[in-house]
C-alpha cells in the first residue's frame, strides 16, 4: 500500500477579540500547554507556541489530512471553553475572527521557533500591527485593511 509523505510547516497567528490584553502572565504557560494538548490530540506536531497578552503565535507541522481552518477552529473553540471553565477572567472571553497562516521551509523552522519563543522581547520593538503587516508583505499576501484584525496601536 502506498504512503503519503509530506513536510508542511505553518505559523498560525490569531488575536484576542477587541485586542484586549486578557492573556495574563500567571496563566499563559498553562494556556499554552492546553493548546499544545489540542494540537497533539489532532495528531499534529507542535514546534513552538507563545501567547502574548493579546495574540498567539504557533508553529506546527501539519499532516496533509489536517486542514488549517479545522485546526485553528479546534484550538480557538477548545481554549475559549477552557478559559471560561477556569474562570480566569471577569466577563466574556473570545478570539477575533480570522487568523494568519504562513508556510515555511524546514530550513527556516529553527528561526521561526526562536522568533516565536522570543515574542516578549520582539514586541518591545514592534507592535502587533507592524508585525502582522510585515508578515502579509513578506509573504506577498493581498489584503483589504477593513478585514484585518482590530488594531488599536
Amino acid at each position: 500500500m502506498p504512503n503519503t509523505y509530506s513536510q508542511i510547516y505553518i505559523q498560525i497567528v490569531f488575536a484576542v477579540k477587541g485586542r484586549q490584553n486578557l492573556i495574563r502572565e500567571e496563566f499563559r504557560e498553562e494556556l499554552q500547554k492546553y493548546m499544545a494538548g489540542i494540537i497533539a490530540n489532532k495528531r499534529q506536531k507542535l514546534y513552538a507556541i507563545y501567547c502574548m497578552p493579546d495574540h498567539v503565535h504557533i508553529l506546527v507541522s501539519l499532516k496533509p489530512s489536517m486542514a488549517i481552518p479545522e485546526l485553528v477552529k479546534e484550538i480557538k473553540t477548545g481554549s475559549t471553553a477552557w478559559i471560561k471553565e477556569k474562570n480566569w477572567l471577569e466577563g466574556v472571553f473570545s478570539w477575533q475572527e480570522g487568523y494568519g497562516a504562513f508556510s515555511y521551509h524546514k530550513s527556516d523552522a529553527g528561526n521561526v521557533v526562536n522568533y516565536i519563543l522570543n515574542q516578549r522581547e520582539h514586541h518591545l520593538k514592534k507592535t502587533f500591527r507592524q508585525e502582522y503587516l510585515a508578515f502579509l508583505k513578506e509573504f506577498e499576501i493581498e489584503f483589504d485593511e477593513k478585514y484585518l484584525f482590530e488594531f488599536y496601536d
